[in-house]
C-alpha cells in the first residue's frame, strides 16, 4: 500500500490494495491508518455490496443503522440518499457518529454508489489535532469533564429531520437516546487524547445547563475546525471512505441540488469510551 496525505494533519489516500482482498496484516495496516489519521479513502475500488458487507464482518462487526433506510437486499448497508427534488441531506453539518450511544460506534465504511456531475464533497477533521491545539489553560479547563450526548433533537418525530423534505426517508423516531462520555478521551487503540464533543449531538456538560455549557462547547468546537486540522473529499465512483468516529468529525456538503446522490454505509462496531 503506498499512501498520501489529504490534509496537513487529517486524512490519507491509500492506493494499492483492493478493500475486498484485504485480510490478516493488510487489515491491520489499514486499521491502524485510519485509526492516526482519521480517516482513509480508497479509489478504484471493485466493492460489491457483498463486498462490503464482508469486509465489515472482517473488520470485526456491524451496527446496523437505527434510522437510514436499509439495502432490501443487505439489510446491514444504510442508504445515505438524496433525491433530485429533494433540499435536505443527512449529515448536512459537522458531527460525530453515535456519540449519542453508550458505546458509540467505531466508524463507518462509506461506498459511492450514484453521485451528482459535481459537489457533495465530504469534510473531516482530526480530534487528536484538535485537542493538541489547545491552550493549556483551555485543557486545565476541560480536564476531568463529561458531557452529555443525544440524537433525540435530531431524529425523534419533531426533531430536526422532521420539519424537512429528509424526514419521510428515515426511521426511529420512537427511539429514546443519551450518553454520557468525557469530553477528553484516549483512543483505545493508539493511546491518543482526543476531544470528544461535536455540534450535533453533544447537548451540555454535567452539572451545567445548556446555556451554561454553551461558551465553553463553542469554544472547543471552533478550535476544532482550524484549517489545517481538516481534510476535503471529492467523490468518484469507485470511492470508498473510512473514517473512525474516536478521531474524527465530518461533514456532508450538501451543494448538487436537482441531483441524485446514494450512498452505501456500513457501520463499524465500536468499544467503551474513557479518558
Amino acid at each position: 500500500m503506498q499512501t498520501t496525505p489529504m490534509g496537513p494533519k487529517c486524512g490519507v489516500e491509500v492506493s494499492g490494495i483492493q478493500l475486498r482482498d484485504a485480510k490478516g496484516e493488510s487489515m491491520d495496516a489499514i486499521r491502524n491508518l485510519i485509526y492516526e489519521h482519521g480517516v482513509a479513502v480508497f479509489r478504484d475500488q471493485d466493492f460489491s455490496p457483498q463486498d462490503h458487507i464482508e469486509f465489515g464482518h472482517r473488520w470485526g462487526g456491524i451496527d446496523v443503522n437505527n434510522y437510514f433506510p436499509l439495502n432490501k437486499d443487505f439489510p446491514e448497508i444504510a442508504l445515505v440518499k438524496k433525491e433530485a427534488d429533494e433540499s435536505t441531506n443527512i449529515g448536512g453539518a459537522w458531527h460525530t457518529d453515535h456519540s449519542y450511544d453508550q458505546i458509540p460506534a467505531m466508524g463507518s465504511v462509506l461506498v459511492a454508489r450514484d453521485l451528482p456531475p459535481s459537489g457533495g464533497d465530504t469534510e473531516w477533521a482530526h480530534m487528536g489535532a484538535a485537542y493538541d491545539a489547545l491552550s493549556d489553560e483551555l485543557k486545565a479547563e476541560i480536564e476531568g469533564l463529561e458531557a452529555f450526548h443525544t440524537a433525540d433533537h435530531v431524529y425523534k418525530a419533531d426533531g430536526l429531520y422532521a420539519q424537512t423534505d429528509m424526514g419521510k426517508n428515515l426511521r426511529g423516531q420512537d427511539l429514546k437516546t443519551g450518553a454520557i462520555h468525557p469530553v477528553v478521551i484516549r483512543h483505545p487503540h493508539t493511546g491518543r487524547k482526543l476531544l470528544y464533543v461535536n455540534g450535533g449531538f453533544t447537548i451540555h456538560f454535567v452539572g451545567q445547563t445548556r446555556e451554561q455549557s454553551l461558551p465553553l462547547l463553542q469554544k472547543l468546537l471552533d478550535a476544532a475546525l482550524e484549517a489545517d486540522n481538516t481534510c476535503r473529499l471529492q467523490w468518484k465512483p469507485g470511492t470508498v471512505a473510512i473514517w473512525d468516529n474516536r478521531t474524527s468529525w465530518h461533514n456532508a456538503i450538501n451543494d448538487y441540488a436537482g441531483h441524485r446522490r446514494e450512498m452505501h454505509r456500513i457501520t463499524l462496531s465500536g468499544e467503551a469510551l474513557a479518558a
